[in-house]
């Protein structure tokens, strides 16, 4: 949840949503996706019941469909994963200059903010798990309350003295942009999967994982619709658009300002950047331990699989993470990028895409893997769940493909409507191709492929993991 963070959806997914598509329905998507994500879970919690691996997607679709395509989910989960990462430090940089400047008058680049955050994030992701959860949890109830508070404000000061319907009106959502609407939406819930990839490390993989998944999809869909809902109240329908394109985020701390206070306002401001430093660090946790688990494989290269002695952390797969972070927001700080038209917004529409092709993988391999493994599952846990999320997911993906220009500036360049979703396509063959040359020139790697036997995540003597530790499940 701390990944999917509220406040930052609210104040930078929600506005920047109604800003690229002027679509009043924002607040119906999150319910229609709530839905589709509801009925993915059933499948994908049934089968972490069974798999427990830090690679999540990667090892569920390597034993359900197959070795090379659960190496293309791999690529796929790395893409996507790090393409959000690094385009919140696009928001959170943008952000905190604007804060600085107006409160402090320290004028400085928004970008030597989000590479302060970067460093801070790189000391954290060697830390021990359960700190990062304390952090993030502390975090994550205080933003809940902030934006409580705004859906109180919004919900009960309507524009006009009425409270508009319009967010719930279908033709309002299913008109010209939903694809954009759909993408960012998918954008905003990215994370609540994640729950998997900590499956070593839980107590109690076997519930633990299928509830955290089922809290968050239901939690998150129903939060960010009231939001998004509360929003068009307060502002009105017809004016959401310019709202949000003018003032952003300031659409949240305006209204909070003004039917408060300053003081309030400024607290949620605060909260606004520990929303998005707390998403910055759950993704980040994500990708080390993706890293990990394919190095620990041998799939990647083996240092990967290195664990911190002290911590037990994945360390080689954390700072793996923040040299790509890194390399990826220099190119777009010596380009001269928006952080937030074009970093945040691009790199969350690319982050869509993979996601959801992932989820409409993993949905496939939870049917091929309970045909040939019959465990205490139900027919609509193990077959016919999964199978309408295999169906609903893929429409989605062909709609975010198809209507990925409307993330884009009329300004940007035509061929990015495909050069963007592309690099999802792109990691996928690329892995798939990779996975096959292992089958060839090194089966042993190949054999251990998404199979190995979930154990904590442990420092071998010399403090890496040592990949002789762990044996292949036949």
């Amino acid at each position: 949840m701390a990944a999917s963070a509220p406040l930052t959806v609210l104040g930078g997914g929600v506005t920047t949503t109604f800003a690229v598509t002027g679509s009043t329905g924002v607040p119906l998507s999150f319910l229609v996706l709530a839905l589709i994500l509801g009925i993915f879970a059933v499948g994908y919690a049934a089968m972490s019941r069974h798999v427990a691996n830090a690679g999540a997607f990667y090892s569920y679709i390597a034993q359900g469909i197959g070795r090379p395509a659960g190496v293309g989910g791999s690529f796929v989960a790395l893409t996507a994963y790090n393409a959000i990462q690094v385009g919140l430090y696009g928001l959170f940089g943008f952000i905190f200059a604007d804060f600085m400047n107006t409160k402090f008058s320290v004028d400085m680049k928004w970008w030597v903010w989000s590479l302060l955050a970067w460093a801070l994030i790189g000391i954290l992701g060697m830390l021990r798990v359960d700190l990062n959860a304390t952090v993030l949890a502390v975090l994550l109830i205080l933003e809940i309350l902030a934006t409580a508070l705004f859906d109180i404000i919004g919900l009960t000061n309507p524009a006009g003295g009425s409270v508009s319907m319009a967010g719930w009106d279908f033709g309002n959502l299913f008109a010209s942009g939903v694809g954009a609407v759909f993408a960012l939406g998918i954008a905003a819930f990215t994370g609540f999967e994640s729950g998997a990839i900590y499956s070593e490390e839980v107590k109690d993989p076997r519930h633990t994982v299928a509830r955290a998944t089922f809290f968050a999809v239901l939690f998150t869909g129903l939060f960010y619709a009231i939001s998004a809902w509360a929003m068009t109240v307060v502002v009105g329908p017809d004016n959401v658009q310019q709202a949000a394109t003018e003032a952003g985020p300031g659409v949240v701390f305006g209204t909070l300002a003004e039917h408060t206070n300053a003081t309030i306002a400024d607290i949620a401001v605060v909260l606004f950047f520990t929303s998005v430093f707390a998403a910055l660090l759950s993704f980040h946790n994500g990708v080390a331990r993706y890293l990990f688990a394919l190095g620990r494989e041998r799939v990647l290269p083996q240092f990967l699989g290195r664990t911190s002695r002290r911590t037990m952390a994945p360390v080689a797969g954390s700072v793996t993470q923040s040299i790509i972070a890194i390399i990826v927001l220099a190119g777009f700080i010596a380009a001269g990028k928006d952080p937030v038209l074009d970093l945040f917004t691009w790199l969350s529409g690319v982050s869509a895409v993979g996601v959801v092709l992932l989820m409409a993988a993993t949905s496939a391999a939870v049917v091929g893997y309970f045909r040939v493994r019959r465990g205490d599952e139900s027919t609509w846990q193990g077959t016919v769940a999964p199978a309408v999320a295999t169906i609903l997911l893929t429409a989605l993906l062909i709609t975010l493909v198809v209507n990925f220009n409307s993330l884009l500036a009329p300004t940007n360049p035509a061929y990015l409507r495909w050069l963007l979703p592309g690099l999802i396509g792109a990691a996928a063959v690329i892995g798939i191709i990779w996975g096959l040359v292992l089958k060839s020139s090194r089966p042993d790697v190949y054999e251990g492929i998404g199979r190995t036997v979930g154990q904590p995540l442990t420092a071998d003597e010399s403090g890496s993991g040592s990949n002789s530790d762990y044996v292949p499940v036949h």
